[in-house]
C-alpha cells in the first residue's frame, strides 16, 4: 500500500511539473530582438538624437533665404513741461500729451558669405546621415548583447540539465551504497561520500536555477520589461558553421556602422575648416527696410512744436563687410578646425585597426571553437558510455567506488567542456556578423 501511495505522489509530483512547465510560453530569439528594435532604451535614445540632426538638416536651407523682421510701438507721452524764454512773455508751463506710433519692417540677406553657408548646409547633411549609422551602430549592438545573453540563458538550462543528469547516477550511487550498507559488503564512508557528491549537486542547481532566473530579468530588462513575467527560451544553441574569413572582412569598411560614423566624423571636421576658412573673406549683404512714423501732439506747451507728423518710406542698398584684423582669432579657429580634422583621421585610422583586430581574433575563436566542438561532441559520447558501464559494474561489485566518481567527474567535465564550446562558437559569430554588419541583414 505504501509503494502504491509513493508511485502516485510521485507521478501527481510529475504531472504537476510538466503542467507548469508547459504553461510558460516559450519566447523565440526572433521575438526577442523584435521586442529590442522596438522597445530597447539605448535604440530609442539614439534614434531620437537622430530625429534631432534630420530636424537641423531640414532648415538648412534658411541661411540661403533672407532674414525679415518687423517692429512696431505705440508710447503715449504726458509730461510736465515749464518753457522759459529771454522775452518772458512767451514763458508757459504745464501738461503736453502727445501720442506716438512707429513701424518697421527690415529684410537682410547675405548674398556672398565666402560659400560659407553652402559648407555648413553640407555639414548639417553629414550629421544627419551620421546618425542614421549611429542607429543602426546602436541596433547592432544590442542584437548582439540579445543574442548573447538569450543563448547564455541556453547554456544555463543545459548546464542545469547536465547537473540533474549527474544527480541521477549519484541517487543511484547513494541506493547502491546503501544496499552495500545494509549486505555488509560496503562500508559507511562509501554511502557519506554518495550522498555529500548528491547533495553538492543539489546546491548547484539551486544555484543554476537562480542564475537562470537572474539572466531572464536582464533578457527582459533589454526590452523594457515586454517579455511575460514568467517564460522559457528554446533548448538548443543554433550556429553556423559556415561562416568564412575572406567574405567577413569583404568591404569591412563598407559593413561596419562604426567605421562608416568615423569617416563621417572626418568629412564633418573637414566641412567645419571650410566654414572658418570663408570667415576670410568679405560678407555681402542686401538690406531694405520700411519705416512708418506717426506723432499726435494732443495738447502742446511749446508753440513751435508742430500738433501733428507722419512720414513712411522705405530704404534699400548693399552692405560689404571686410574682414580686416580681429587678433587674428580667424587664423586661431581654422588652425583648431584643422587640428580637429587631422584628431578624427587619427581616430579613423586608429579604429580601423581595432575593428579588423577584432575581426581576426573572433575569427580564430570561432575558428577554435568549431574545432573543440566537433571534440566534445565526441567526448561526451565517450563519457557517457563510460559511466554506463562504470555504473553497471559497480551494481556488480567489479567497479570500484573511486573509479565510479572519476568516470562520473569526467562526464560532468565533458558537459561544462561542450556546452561552453557551443555557446562560445556562437558569442564568436555573433562578434563577427556585428563587425561585419551581418546582424541587420
Amino acid at each position: 500500500m505504501k509503494i502504491r501511495l509513493s508511485v502516485l505522489r510521485a507521478t501527481f509530483f510529475v504531472f504537476l511539473f510538466i503542467k507548469t512547465a508547459s504553461a510558460q510560453e516559450q519566447v523565440s530569439l526572433e521575438k526577442v530582438i523584435a521586442l529590442a528594435l522596438e522597445k530597447n532604451y539605448d535604440i530609442r535614445l539614439a534614434t531620437n538624437a537622430s530625429e534631432a540632426y534630420a530636424t537641423d538638416r531640414g532648415y538648412a536651407w534658411a541661411a540661403f533665404v533672407p532674414q525679415v523682421n518687423a517692429t512696431g510701438s505705440i508710447v503715449r507721452n504726458s509730461n510736465n513741461q515749464e518753457l522759459r524764454f529771454q522775452d518772458e512773455t512767451r514763458n508757459n508751463s504745464g501738461k503736453a500729451i502727445s501720442n506716438n506710433t512707429n513701424g518697421s519692417v527690415q529684410l537682410n540677406w547675405t548674398l556672398f558669405d565666402g560659400t560659407k553657408m553652402f559648407a555648413t548646409a553640407e555639414r548639417l547633411r553629414y550629421i544627419d546621415a551620421q546618425g542614421e549609422l549611429l542607429v543602426k551602430e546602436q541596433m547592432v549592438t544590442t542584437i548582439a548583447s540579445v543574442i548573447t545573453n538569450y543563448y547564455d540563458i541556453v547554456r544555463q538550462k543545459q548546464q542545469l540539465k547536465a547537473t540533474q543528469e549527474q544527480m541521477a547516477v549519484s541517487e543511484e550511487r547513494v541506493k547502491l551504497a546503501e544496499r552495500k550498507l545494509q549486505v555488509g559488503t560496503g562500508g559507511k564512508p562509501e554511502l557519506l561520500q554518495a550522498r555529500v557528491d548528491f547533495n553538492a549537486q543539489r546546491t548547484l542547481t539551486i544555484q543554476q536555477e537562480a542564475l537562470i532566473v537572474q539572466l531572464k530579468e536582464q533578457l527582459n530588462a533589454l526590452v523594457d520589461s515586454q517579455l511575460p513575467p514568467v517564460y522559457e527560451v528554446t533548448d538548443t544553441i543554433i550556429i553556423n558553421l559556415d561562416l568564412k574569413r575572406e567574405d567577413l572582412a569583404a568591404n569591412l569598411e563598407g559593413n561596419n556602422y562604426s567605421l562608416q560614423a568615423s569617416s563621417m566624423n572626418r568629412d564633418i571636421a573637414k566641412l567645419s575648416v571650410r566654414e572658418r576658412r570663408a570667415e576670410l573673406y568679405p560678407v555681402l549683404s542686401f538690406n531694405a527696410a520700411y519705416n512708418y512714423s506717426k506723432t499726435d501732439n494732443i495738447k502742446l506747451i511749446n508753440p513751435f512744436s508742430a500738433l501733428y507728423s507722419q512720414s513712411d518710406g522705405y530704404n534699400y542698398g548693399l552692405t560689404l563687410s571686410v574682414p580686416i584684423l580681429n587678433g587674428f582669432n580667424t587664423r586661431r579657429l581654422i588652425t583648431q578646425a584643422n587640428i580637429n580634422y587631422s584628431r578624427q583621421q587619427l581616430f579613423y585610422d586608429q579604429l580601423k585597426i581595432n575593428v579588423n583586430v577584432e575581426l581576426k581574433n573572433a575569427y580564430v575563436d570561432y575558428d577554435n571553437a568549431k574545432k573543440i566542438l566537433l571534440i566534445e561532441e565526441e567526448t561526451i559520447l565517450l563519457a557517457k558510455e563510460n559511466v554506463f558501464i562504470a555504473l553497471e559494474g559497480f551494481k556488480r561489485g567489479i567497479t570500484t567506488f573511486i573509479e565510479l566518481r572519476t568516470a562520473q567527474q569526467s562526464l560532468a567535465d565533458a558537459y561544462n567542456r561542450l556546452i561552453n564550446a557551443r555557446y562560445l562558437a556562437k558569442v564568436a559569430e555573433t562578434q563577427l556578423l556585428r563587425l561585419n554588419g551581418g546582424l541587420l541583414k
